[in-house]
């Protein structure tokens, strides 16, 4: 994979030594093959439809306590459909997954990649933020299920990346270790869409030994992106 310089600078922040070929020209080291297609067209009033009903949901618990509900960020029409848990603290307050300081590290992972936060859409399998930041709980992702269904859908992604052990157990109803799951292509909802497992950027912060083999995950699920186009 050659690198531009924008990406050798993430790399670094994540910790992942880089080596450049010398035998490489250097007009091919720093233009990186594209990681992401021009975007599809979505259904833009069944979104906003979708995005209110999220807005007004009180189907369980979870609504009583949100400071409002956290739809998605990004690209809806993006190829790049990532998928978390649940919103916590910022998440909540900003109306946007992703934020705070799991926001940033994310926003490298994907600048390392050659992509921005507008070339993917980012979702999480709840839209509520559980108390105190807890893991979801059952019966909270099934009552939001229907939504994330919708939701896929909708964005008709070429690639979903789960990201952590709640999102991808959740989307792909197992109970299989995440260490298990990685490196290997699944299938959401049909074996025209693949998915990819790695770990959740707030995990990455608390392990930051796990970097480079969540850089493994990127790099292993470029390849199979580019294997669709």
């Amino acid at each position: 994979m050659n690198l531009s310089e924008r990406q050798r600078q993430c790399l670094e922040l994540l910790d992942i030594d880089v080596w450049v070929r010398r035998n490489l020209p250097p007009e091919r080291q720093a233009n990186p093959a594209p990681a992401t297609l021009p975007a599809k067209v979505i259904d833009e009033p069944a979104w906003q439809a979708l995005r209110a009903e999220v807005a007004a949901c009180t189907r369980c618990a979870l609504h009583r306590g949100r400071t409002q509900t956290v739809f998605s960020a990004g690209n809806p029409a993006a190829e790049w459909l990532l998928i978390g848990e649940a919103p916590g603290k910022e998440e909540d307050r900003q109306g946007e997954p992703f934020v705070g300081r799991a926001g940033k590290l994310l926003n490298s992972m994907l600048a390392a990649m050659g992509l921005r936060r507008d070339d993917v859409c980012i979702i999480n399998i709840l839209k509520c933020r559980p108390p105190d930041n807890r893991d979801p709980k059952p019966e909270e992702a099934l009552t939001c299920e229907p939504y994330l269904k919708r939701q896929i859908a909708l964005i008709r992604p070429k690639i979903i990346l789960a990201l952590g052990r709640i999102a991808a157990q959740n989307l792909l109803q197992v109970e299989t270790p995440i260490g298990r799951m990685r490196g290997q292509v699944y299938e959401y909802p049909d074996p025209r869409t693949p998915v990819i497992v790695s770990y959740h950027p707030a995990y990455l912060l608390r392990k930051p030994s796990e970097k480079r083999r969540s850089w493994e995950d990127l790099k292993f699920a470029m390849r199979v992106f580019r294997e669709q186009s």
